[in-house]
């Protein structure tokens, strides 16, 4: 089969503005950037306002493996084949960092026949949001450098600044921080800076949604790009709330497995956007699954297991308790669930059957087969069916915590609820913390856990459903603009560095100018 970047050159393209037009979008609406890449503009939300909101589909996973388990594949893949049987269908998906991309993982716009396109322009660069945005944070602490230089008339304090340098790779000498208040104890705002309208000229264009199509001309809204393991894992609240508005469904993507980026959409984007989902898609693959029971170990880059390719229905049933937690995470916030079971070859009926009985009886609504990788659309119809069947069903949505719930009732909440966890210790540094945004008056903001996303637990080496652990809270920070404490669990680290063979080296421009490496 060909490369995915080999697959995605070969699609046959709709001009972008043809695509707007088809969704209803104005022609003042939208911002070209070259033939098939636009801004929506903002003005469309209120024209919008009257029409009622389309199905609202979250696609999220079991805990990931270096395997990969085709997530945001499926989440593209399951919005084809919505087109396909007749359901007018918007993908919403975040931009790509360059982090993973010149690190490990390579291209996120999907993979096989299921991709955004162009792929070169969405994994690179796209229409410089992720610049802007970090370009306006490195700003900020210019500004803060230069407050203090002259004079430091709003006395902050040098050795407690939480505002460091940002760059979209990984980088291991940006690790970092600390906390930043004046002398006083009171937090210091951009506005005292007198920045917040700087950093608010360079993101003009960066709150706008950008809006690309699949290789089957699916429409897609690009937007925003945090990761799940030390962010919320979501697109923007923006492209969802457009979207819900021009199209029957939306199909939007949570990262990394449930307990990381769904928990953090229904707690904390869900909370803030006022919407909420009406089913949830769990995506799981057999030799994840496999990978689960404990008895394989796969390295990202080395040659696979060969008990992985073959027939092993033991550890296909053990590491099914790492889905079935997930499904029950799901089923906490009170919305259906659908199981993509993403199709390797290797897979056998037995345990593909395996894996369906597994999921009726943990409380989903049905497992279905995935072939988009290698069908498109057409791969997932009978998914989207049931996908659609699972949407029409009444939901009782609920929050797992209320807000003003004290800064620790929440973080053991999520750590005892959703990852399984006995209990929780916290570190002196943590304890300080927590009483000192308790005093700020930020004791009501959400909480966004920064933990490892290949485990349940905050360690990195507990497959499939650990029991009987308790996870340390090392330290407590803050996201101000974006709305959440964020509590550091065990040795989570908030910049990855780059491995000993990073993608780098591979990515490359052939003699023609044209992108190789990208997969």
């Amino acid at each position: 089969m060909p490369s995915d970047l080999e697959i995605a050159r070969r699609a046959l393209l709709t001009p972008i503005a043809e695509i707007a037009a088809g969704l209803g979008l104005e022609e003042d609406e939208l911002e070209l950037y070259g033939k098939y890449k636009a801004k929506g503009t903002l003005p469309v939300m209120k024209r919008l306002a009257g029409r009622p909101n389309g199905k609202y589909i979250d696609v999220t996973a079991i805990t990931p493996t270096p395997l990969g388990e085709g997530k945001t594949t499926t989440a593209i893949g399951l919005s084809m084949a919505l087109n396909r049987i007749g359901c007018r269908t918007i993908a919403a998906i975040r931009q790509p960092s360059l982090g993973p991309m010149f690190g490990i993982k390579g291209g996120a716009a999907g993979g096989g026949h299921a991709q955004v396109v162009p792929m070169e322009d969405f994994n690179l660069h796209l229409t410089g949001d992720v610049h802007a945005i970090s370009l306006a944070h490195n700003l900020l602490a210019a500004m803060v450098d230069n407050s203090i230089t002259h004079g430091n008339k709003l006395r902050i304090d040098p050795l407690s600044i939480t505002w460091p340098r940002v760059v979209d790779v990984s980088d291991r000498a940006l690790r970092k921080i600390v906390i930043g208040l004046d002398d006083q104890g009171h937090a210091v705002s951009a506005d005292a800076l007198r920045t917040a309208g700087a950093m608010a000229v360079l993101l003009r264009d960066a709150i706008k949604p950008t809006l690309l199509q699949t290789t089957e001309n699916t429409p897609v809204f690009v937007h925003a790009g945090p990761f799940a393991n030390i962010a919320h894992g979501n697109s923007s609240i923006i492209a969802d709330l457009v979207g819900l508005k021009l199209a029957d469904c939306v199909v939007t993507e949570s990262g990394f497995g449930a307990d990381m980026g769904m928990e953090k959409f229904m707690n904390i984007k869900c909370r803030y956007s006022g919407l909420t989902p009406d089913a949830v898609v769990m995506v799981c693959t057999v030799r994840a699954l496999k990978m689960h029971s404990g008895r394989y170990r796969v390295v990202a880059g080395r040659p696979l297991d060969p008990g992985l390719t073959r027939e092993d229905l033991k550890a296909v049933e053990d590491g099914c308790s790492n889905l079935d937690k997930q499904i029950e995470n799901a089923r906490l916030f009170g919305v259906p669930v659908v199981v993509a079971i993403n199709l390797f070859r290797t897979d056998t009926e037995a345990e593909i059957e395996l894996v369906r009985q597994r999921s009726l009886a943990a409380g989903a609504e049905g497992a279905y087969v995935s072939e988009v990788w290698a069908k498109g659309g057409a791969g997932a119809e009978e998914l989207a069916r049931a996908v659609l069947k699972a949407a029409e069903r009444p939901t009782q949505f609920r929050f797992l915590y209320e807000l003003d719930r004290p800064i620790k009732d929440k973080i053991e909440t999520i750590a005892t609820r959703i990852y399984g966890a006995d209990g929780v210790d916290y570190l002196p540094a943590a304890e300080q913390q927590i009483t000192k945004y308790t005093d700020l008056g930020y004791a009501n903001l959400p909480v966004c856990m920064a933990k490892t996303h290949l485990s349940l637990s905050h360690d990195p080496a507990l497959k499939g459903r650990p029991r009987g652990f308790r996870v340390p809270i090392r330290d407590v920070r803050a996201s101000m603009g974006a709305g959440f404490l964020y509590p550091l669990l065990g040795e989570m680290r908030t910049m990855p560095g780059l491995p000993s063979e990073p993608n780098t080296w591979k990515i490359d421009l052939d003699d023609d100018g044209n992108v190789v490496g990208l997969f």
